[in-house]
C-alpha cells in the first residue's frame, strides 16, 4: 500500500523520509495552504463570522505537487505539527486534496519528536483530525483579523499609513508604555544601610548587616538617623546572641516550556525570542550528525507542558548515575506541575536522547545551534537530578539593643547545580541564601566580638525595571496574554512598527508608540484590558477542549468591540490633520513653523507648505516648549565645497550632509572609522536601492571598493588584513571574521553585540 505523508517544512520532510521505506512518499505543504484574503476582511460578520478562506498566493505549485502525489497514494497521513496551527494546516490540506485524492480518508499522525522510533510508532497508530483544535485556531485567526483589519485603517486615517493594531500585540505595547509611565512617576526614596565588620576568636573577619532595634525591623531613612545610631553604638559591646544552622534543599527547575526557553535564551545567550525559536525549529526538524544521519535533536519546541515521558526519564536516570554517580539520581523520577492550559499529551522541550551530549556532536552544529542545544540538554539533565543541599548559617549579633545579622552558606552537595543554574529575572529580588555566600568563622552564643569598623552607606529605591525580551515574555505568560508560540512574532511586530526601541537591550516606547497606545486605550478600553485578553485565551482553550462553540466566543468578543469601533471612527482625534503652531520662524520664507506627524514621527514643517517645503527636527525644553533641534556638526569637510558636514536623520537613520544645503546637496553615509584598503579613503555606510546596508569608499566613483559586511576597526590577528568584518545570516546569526575570504580566522562576538547586531540586521 502506497502512503503519502504530508508535513509543513521541507527540512522536516527530508528527515522523516530517511526513516520510511519505498512505500512512503513525504511531501511538504510549506506552511499554510489556505488563509483569509489579504485584500479584504474575509470574515462574514452577519453570517456567524464565517471565514472566507482562499488558497494563498504563490502556493499553486505546492498544491499541484501535493495533488499529483495524492492521486497515487492509497493512504494519506497528515503529519503536521502537534498544535492548533498544525491541526488547521492538516484540515486545510485535506480540504484542498479531497476532490483529487485516490484515498477517501485522511489520517492524522502526531509525534513530539522527529526520531525513527517516534515516527514509526505514530504511523502505526494514526488518528483523525481534531476539529476542536481546528475551531480554536479558527477562532484566534478570526479574532485577530477583526481587530487588525478594523482598527488599523482608523490609525492610518488619523495618524499615518502603515500602522497596525492587534488583539495581543497592542496589549504588549500597553505593558511597555505603562511601565515607562511608572518609571517617570517614580520618586526615589533615600535609605541607609549599616554594615559592621567584626572578628571573633578565629579568622576570618566577617560582615553583619544592621537588621533590628529592640526586636523591631529597622529602616534607616536618612543621614541624621544613621548618625544617631552610630552615636548609640559608640563603645558598645558586640555579642553573639544566636547561631542557627540549617540544611536547605534547593530543588531543580523543570525542563523547558516554550516561554522558559525564550527567557533563558535571552538571559544566558543574548538571543531574541525570534532567534531562539528559529534555532529550536532547526534542532527539532533535524540535523545531520555524521554516522547517525539526519535526526531531530529536540522534542517539539511549542509546548506549555513540563511532562517528560517514562522512556526519556529512564534513559536520563541511567545516564546521570553513570556520569555523576548514584547520589545524583532521585529515588523517584521528579514530576513537575504544568500550567492549567498545558496539553499534557505534549512533553517539555528536551533532547530526544540524553546520550547525545552537546560536546560529542558540537562539530556537526552551527555555533548558535550548539549553544541552544547545550542549554536545553543541561536544563533537562538537571531537572532529573537530586536537589542541592546547602548548609546555611545565620548569626545574630547584639549591641545596645541593635541586632546585626550575618549569613553564610556552603554547598554541601551540589546535586543538579553541578549541571545547571537558572538565571534570575530582572524583577526578582535576591534570596537570603544568595545574599549569604560569605564564609563565617566558628562562633558560639555569648561570644564577644571585636568591632573592626562600621560602614554606613546611602541608597535610593529603584524604579521597576524596563522590559527586556525575557522579562516581557515572562510577564505576558504570567498574565495569560497570548501564547508563548506567538511571543516572538508579537515582539518583532511592535519593533517593526516603530512603537518601541531597544536601548541597552531594554524596550522603550517611542513617541509614536505612546501616541498609538493612548489612542487605543482611550477608545478600546475593553479590548486593551489585560484581564479581558487573558479571558479570551481561556475561552480559546475551552473551544479546544470542546466546551464552547467558537462562534459564541467570537460573538462575545465582537459586541463590545463593534461599539468601541463605531465611536472611535467618529471621535478619535485626527493627528494627521492637526498642525500645532510654534514660535519658530522658517529660516527660508519667514512663515511660522508648525509641528506635524509624518511616517517617522513628529517634525517641524513650514506653514507655507507646499510653496515652502522646509522641515527640521525639534526638541522640547524642560518647560515642554518646542525648539528647533540643534544641528550636529562634525569635523569632516564636504569634498565638493569644503563646508562642514552635518549629521542629519533620514528614512534609514543618520547620514552626513553638507551644511550649505540646498546650495550644495552632497550627502554621504556615516563613517565607519575604517579606511578603504584600496585608496585610503573612509569607508562609509550606504543603502542599496532595496534598502540593504553596505559599506563603500567615500571617494566613489573614483574608488569602487564596496563590501556587504560591516567593517570593524581591528586588523586580522592571523593574516594582518586591514580589518575584520561582522557577518550576519539567519542560519548562523552574527559571526566575526577576516575581510579576506581566503583567511579562515573567526572569533565569537560578545552576547550583547550579537543581540543588537542581529536585531539591527533583521530590521534593515
Amino acid at each position: 500500500m502506497k502512503s503519502l505523508v504530508i508535513v509543513e517544512s521541507p527540512a522536516k520532510a527530508k528527515t522523516i523520509a530517511k526513516y520510511l521505506g519505498k512505500d512512503y512518499t513525504v511531501k511538504a505543504s510549506v506552511g499554510h495552504v489556505m488563509d483569509l484574503p489579504k485584500s479584504k476582511l474575509g470574515v462574514d460578520i452577519e453570517n456567524n463570522f464565517e471565514p472566507k478562506y482562499i488558497q494563498i498566493k504563490g502556493k499553486g505549485p505546492v498544491v499541484k505537487e501535493l495533488k499529483a502525489a495524492a492521486k497515487k497514494a492509497d493512504r494519506i497521513l497528515l503529519a503536521t505539527d502537534p498544535d492548533r496551527e498544525g491541526e488547521a494546516i492538516a484540515f486545510h490540506v485535506a480540504e484542498v486534496l479531497a476532490g483529487s485524492a485516490k484515498a477517501t480518508e485522511f489520517y492524522r499522525v502526531l509525534f513530539n519528536e522527529i526520531t525513527k522510533k517516534a515516527i514509526l510508532l505514530a504511523i502505526e497508530h494514526p488518528g483523525k483530525i481534531d476539529i476542536n483544535k481546528v475551531d480554536a485556531q479558527q477562532a484566534r485567526r478570526v479574532l485577530d483579523r477583526l481587530v487588525g483589519y478594523q482598527i488599523s485603517p482608523i490609525l492610518w486615517k488619523k495618524v499615518r499609513r502603515g500602522l497596525s493594531a492587534g488583539r495581543v500585540q497592542s496589549v504588549a505595547l500597553r505593558l511597555i508604555c505603562e511601565r515607562e509611565e511608572e518609571i517617570k512617576a517614580f520618586v526615589p526614596e533615600e535609605f541607609w544601610s549599616l554594615t559592621a565588620l567584626l572578628e571573633g576568636k578565629l579568622p576570618p573577619q566577617f560582615e553583619a548587616k544592621l537588621l533590628k532595634k529592640d526586636e523591631e525591623k529597622l529602616k534607616v531613612k536618612n543621614n541624621d538617623e544613621v548618625q544617631k545610631i552610630l552615636a548609640d553604638l559608640k563603645g558598645a559591646t558586640y555579642t553573639v546572641t544566636k547561631v542557627e544552622k540549617k540544611e536547605r534543599r534547593r530543588n531543580p527547575v523543570p525542563p523547558f516550556t516554550t516561554s522558559k526557553l525564550q527567557q533563558e535564551g535571552g538571559r544566558k545567550l543574548g538571543f531574541t525570542s525570534k532567534r531562539t525559536m528559529g534555532i529550536a525549529q532547526s534542532l527539532y526538524e533535524g540535523v545531520d550528525i555524521g554516522k547517525e544521519g539526519t535526526v531531530g535533536l529536540i522534542t517539539y519546541m511549542r509546548t506549555d507542558s513540563t511532562r517528560v515521558g517514562k522512556e526519556a526519564q529512564d534513559e536520563a536516570r541511567e545516564f546521570i548515575a553513570g556520569k555523576y554517580g548514584k547520589d545524583y539520581v532521585p529515588e523517584k523520577p521528579p514530576v513537575y506541575a504544568s500550567a492549567k492550559s498545558a496539553q499534557e499529551a505534549h512533553e517539555a522541550v528536551r533532547p530526544t536522547s540524553v546520550l547525545r551530549e552537546p560536546d560529542a556532536i558540537k562539530q556537526y552544529l552551527e555555533p548558535d545551534q550548539y549553544k541552544l542545544y547545550k542549554l536545553i540538554w543541561n536544563r533537562f539533565v538537571a531537572s532529573q537530578m537530586n536537589p542541592a543541599i546547602i548548609d546555611q548559617t545565620s548569626v545574630d549579633v547584639k549591641a545596645v539593643g541593635y541586632t546585626f545579622r550575618a549569613t553564610g552558606s556552603i554547598v554541601k552537595f551540589p546535586g543538579f547545580m553541578a549541571v545547571y543554574m537558572e538565571e534570575k529575572s530582572e524583577d526578582q529580588a535576591p534570596s537570603e541564601e544568595e545574599n549569604g555566600e560569605a564564609v563565617l568563622p566558628p562562633l558560639s552564643e555569648g561570644e564577644v566580638l571585636n568591632l573592626v569598623k562600621l560602614d554606613p552607606k546611602q541608597h535610593f529605591t529603584q524604579p521597576p525595571p524596563r522590559f527586556s525580551e525575557a522579562l516581557l515574555v515572562k510577564t505576558l505568560e504570567e498574565k495569560g496574554i497570548g501564547r508563548p508560540s506567538t511571543y516572538a512574532a508579537i515582539i518583532s511586530t511592535i519593533q517593526e512598527r516603530d512603537y518601541v526601541n531597544k536601548v541597552e537591550n531594554k524596550f522603550r516606547p517611542t513617541e509614536l508608540g505612546v501616541l498609538v497606545n493612548d489612542l487605543l486605550v482611550s477608545h478600546f478600553p475593553v479590548i486593551l484590558d489585560v484581564a479581558f485578553t487573558a479571558k479570551m485565551e481561556e475561552e480559546l482553550d475551552k473551544i479546544e477542549e470542546g466546551q464552547m462553540p467558537w462562534v459564541e466566543a467570537v460573538r462575545e468578543f465582537y459586541k463590545p468591540f463593534s461599539e468601541s469601533l463605531e465611536k472611535a471612527q467618529a471621535e478619535m482625534k485626527d493627528f494627521k490633520a492637526e498642525l500645532v503652531p510654534t514660535d519658530i520662524s522658517c529660516e527660508k520664507c519667514g512663515k511660522p513653523m508648525v509641528v506635524k506627524w509624518g511616517r517617522n514621527g513628529q517634525f517641524l514643517a513650514c506653514s507655507g507648505y507646499p510653496d515652502c517645503k522646509t522641515t527640521k527636527p525639534f526638541v522640547r525644553n524642560e518647560n515642554g516648549v518646542v525648539e528647533a533641534a540643534p544641528e550636529e556638526t562634525t569635523d569632516e569637510k564636504c569634498p565638493k565645497c569644503g563646508s562642514p558636514m552635518m549629521i542629519k536623520r533620514g528614512r534609514f537613520g543618520k547620514f552626513l550632509a553638507c551644511s550649505r544645503y540646498p546650495e550644495c546637496k552632497y550627502t554621504q553615509g556615516m563613517s565607519t572609522g575604517v579606511l578603504c584598503p584600496e585608496d585610503g579613503g573612509k569607508l562609509v555606510e550606504r543603502r542599496s536601492r532595496f534598502g540593504k546596508m553596505f559599506y563603500s569608499c567615500a571617494n566613489y566613483p573614483e574608488c569602487k571598493f564596496a563590501i556587504w559586511n560591516k567593517p570593524l576597526t581591528r586588523p586580522c590577528p592571523k593574516c594582518g588584513a586591514p580589518f575584520l568584518v561582522e557577518k550576519y545570516s539567519k542560519k548562523t546569526g552574527v559571526t566575526i571574521g577576516c575581510m579576506k575570504k581566503e583567511c579562515d580566522y573567526k572569533e565569537e562576538p560578545a552576547p550583547e553585540a550579537v543581540s543588537q547586531s542581529a536585531e539591527g540586521k533583521g530590521q534593515s
